[in-house]
């Protein structure tokens, strides 16, 4: 096997695009979990933003314990990153 040591090319490491990708996949799976047990999943997302009291996201799949992943305040700057590059085009 080849190993590609010899690329000249300087790789970069986006922290912030991974940490996008990390909220995007937490809000995808809990959305299908809400979705799964016949919960609104924006107005139940939107109580748990405003409220941060987690009983509004079902445990269903895990999707509580995996939405406290990450902080309310990176939820809804991505979020607002999505809206804003949505309205844009």
């Amino acid at each position: 096997m080849e190993n590609n040591i010899n690329n000249t090319n300087t790789m970069l490491f986006d922290k912030e695009a991974i940490q996008d990708q990390k909220v995007r996949v937490i809000l995808e799976h809990v959305v299908k979990a809400l979705d799964d047990k016949g919960y609104n999943a924006i107005n139940q997302i939107v109580g748990y933003l405003i409220s941060n009291d987690p009983a509004y996201i079902s445990s269903h799949d895990g999707a509580r314990r995996i939405i406290q992943r990450v902080t309310r305040d990176e939820i809804i700057e991505e979020l607002v990153k999505s809206y804003l590059n949505k309205t844009d085009e």
